[in-house]
């Protein structure tokens, strides 16, 4: 995937969530990024909002789903009043029934107050209270959101019968739930072992017990991402979390993270964080 207008976002040191209102402004640029969405839409008359390439003008109260690797952009809108929260891919991997959610949504966008008045209102309650509890708590704050968030997914789920009209299935972005078992398998051995011999979409592909071309698509489907760049970025940000040790060279982070070479090391990790490594660990400092 080309990485052109990809919005790179450290999450102010959270791993997990990160939950943002108050914004000033009324537009924000097209863009994509590697972690999920979710807006809760403020007042006003004018509330507009692209996704791909569909256009939603929108009401107070409504909620906008945007899932990891989508185009989106708000074109018109009221920022200041509308609560932002983003969760990183990592935690969404790490549950298997939330990515499963997430899996099984793929195709839903909006929550409309209007068409869903009671399951708005009651995952419109669940996001201020993350919003109130980001603001406030003073310990543990990300574990408690992201317990908010698990139930507003929980709720979601609950609801798949009421929302599988606004469905659409027919673009083939669902896997069955033990294709997605199988693949969120692979994830957590890459992630494990990404100094293994062989980390191949071929030799993962073996592993899930699915043909090869089957899982490229499937992969995608789940992630967003195609393979290899999910496989890099995944390298990439473990050379982060190493760039912390002082004791560690930049070739020892590079080989550890599973590079074979410095140059593909600071080539891929330039691609991804718009510097090279060791400009990034001088800002990390």
């Amino acid at each position: 995937m080309d990485s052109a207008g990809y919005e790179y976002f450290s999450f102010n040191n959270a791993r997990a969530i990160n939950v943002a209102a108050g914004s000033d402004g009324r537009e924000f640029p097209s863009h994509r990024h590697a972690y999920g969405e979710i807006i809760l839409v403020g007042s006003g008359s004018k509330n507009i909002y692209r996704i791909d390439d569909s256009l939603y003008s929108l009401a107070e109260g409504d909620i906008v789903l945007i899932w990891p690797m989508e185009t989106h952009e708000i074109v018109d809108a009221n920022r200041r009043d509308s609560v932002v929260i983003q969760y990183s891919n990592a935690f969404a991997d790490s549950l298997f029934d939330f990515k499963r959610i997430v899996n099984h949504y793929h195709d839903l966008h909006i929550i409309c107050i209007n068409s869903h008045p009671a399951l708005a209102a009651e995952l419109k309650s669940i996001i201020e209270k993350i919003y109130r509890v980001w603001s406030t708590a003073k310990n543990n704050r990300e574990m408690k959101c992201a317990s908010l968030l698990c139930e507003f997914m929980t709720v979601l789920d609950n609801h798949n019968r009421e929302l599988d009209a606004d469905i659409s299935n027919d673009g083939g972005k669902t896997v069955s739930d033990s294709t997605l078992n199988n693949i969120i398998s692979v994830m957590d051995y890459i992630k494990n072992n990404l100094t293994a011999d062989d980390l191949s979409q071929t030799a993962m592909a073996e592993r899930a017990g699915l043909n090869k071309d089957y899982f490229s698509r499937a992969f995608k489907d789940v992630t967003g991402l195609n393979y290899s760049k999910w496989l890099n970025a995944i390298r990439v940000e473990k050379a982060v979390s190493l760039l912390t040790e002082d004791s560690l060279s930049l070739t020892e982070i590079a080989m550890l993270s599973g590079f074979k070479s410095i140059p593909s090391f600071n080539r891929v990790f330039a691609e991804y964080k718009n510097a090279p490594p060791s400009k990034y660990r001088k800002m990390l400092k």
